[in-house]
């Protein structure tokens, strides 16, 4: 007879997940909050690369043109300036070296386009910037005076919440987009608008973290020394959410990047002279078959903006609550998940040799005192049948 044994997890995962509790511990009592949130991050690999990316992104495009995009920097040609278009707008750096005269081609009026996608650059990261920081600040202001006053007021502010989130969001920021087109301001007047029709996430997670903090024992003894609500918010309640506020609105920044791109591709983004990414790609959508690297350049550049503040997002959550990451490392690893992937087939095969070797299944016999069905009460009905 085989009784197989459930298998222990690792002793390697359960040492591993001690140590590194012992190590946040003594790191906990050396260092500020600020210095284990710094150590955190830049202990993130895929953040801090990330960041190099988008620094070198920005520096690229700022130092190239020129705030004004007019060829002030050391690329010195303009994004706006036409001129001849050599070999059809080829670009130089697959032919001519390095850079050579058009790095990244020509449009189709002999405009340089590694100037264009500069630019393009810029004024995304731009619009992405200002919809980020719009969206924040609304959403900030709704969740806190929803989950610290609650009642009618949250009522309300959370049915109006609730209608905005019900509107499509690209629907309603392509209505703000196309009435920010007649107003003064230009691209930061359009990030505003946008900005006015993604707020409602930020606002729901800010009222769960406002309601959360409101029951601790700091903010009832406040609130019995009759503080004004603006100054418990402000000095109490915002310090101790300020992590959740700033790793949400970095991912805010990557949805901003992807809802300007969408919307300038639509026709309701960044309107002429400006351009950005996702207008680049709009206005050359008719040469994709014939002058490729149109799209190749400002849709890189939109991957890697995108694919950068995701990652710089992720450390920053991992870093702010380490409980996160530290959940996921308990994990066992691949090595581990077969290692008893192993023993667990192991077991079945040696429980299947006890069974040949036995002629059929083994069966476990009940305690003394006790039959298949419950405790032996020494009755049997079939002694009724044969008494009659």
């Amino acid at each position: 007879m085989s009784q197989s044994i459930p298998p222990i997890p690792p002793e390697d995962v359960r040492s591993a997940t001690e140590a590194e509790d012992a190590k946040l511990a003594s790191a906990q009592r050396s260092y500020s909050q600020g210095q284990l949130v710094r150590r955190r991050f830049f202990a993130h690999k895929p953040a801090v690369v990330s960041m190099a990316a988008l620094i070198f992104i920005i520096l690229l495009s700022i130092t190239s043109i020129g705030f004004s995009g007019q060829g002030t920097g050391w690329w010195s040609k303009s994004f706006l300036a036409t001129g001849l278009t050599v070999d059809g707008g080829v670009p130089t750096m697959f032919r001519d070296g390095f850079l050579g005269e058009h790095p990244f081609g020509q449009d189709s009026i002999g405009r340089d386009y590694f100037a264009m996608v500069m630019r393009g650059t810029q004024q995304s990261l731009l619009v992405a910037l200002g919809v980020a920081l719009s969206s924040t600040v609304l959403g900030v202001l709704v969740g806190a005076l929803a989950g610290y006053f609650r009642g009618w007021i949250e009522a309300v502010l959370m049915r109006i919440t609730d209608v905005v989130i019900v509107v499509p969001l690209l629907a309603l920021a392509a209505v703000f987009g196309a009435y920010a087109q007649g107003l003064p301001g230009g691209t930061l007047t359009l990030a505003l608008f946008i900005g006015l029709a993604t707020w409602t996430g930020t606002a729901r997670l800010v009222r769960a973290e406002i309601l959360s903090l409101r029951e601790k024992e700091y903010v009832s003894a406040a609130i019995a020394m009759g503080a004004h609500p603006a100054r418990i918010i402000l000095k109490h309640m915002l310090p101790n959410s300020i992590g959740v506020i700033v790793v949400n609105a970095t991912f805010a920044i990557a949805a901003a990047i992807l809802l300007e791109t969408t919307l300038s591709y639509l026709g309701f983004g960044v309107q002429a002279p400006e351009t950005s990414l996702g207008a680049l790609i709009q206005n050359n959508q008719n040469a994709f078959t014939t002058r490729p690297w149109l799209f190749w350049f400002p849709g890189l550049f939109i991957i890697a903006i995108a694919l950068s503040v995701n990652f710089i997002g992720d450390g920053l959550r991992d870093a702010i609550d380490p409980r996160q990451k530290r959940t996921g490392s308990a994990r066992p690893g691949w090595r581990t998940a077969f290692g008893l992937l192993g023993q667990a087939t192991a077991e079945e095969r040696s429980g299947k040799q006890v069974t040949e070797l036995s002629g059929g299944p083994t069966q476990m016999q009940p305690p003394a005192g006790m039959t298949d069905h419950g405790p032996d009460l020494g009755y049997d009905p079939t002694d009724e049948k044969r008494d009659s």
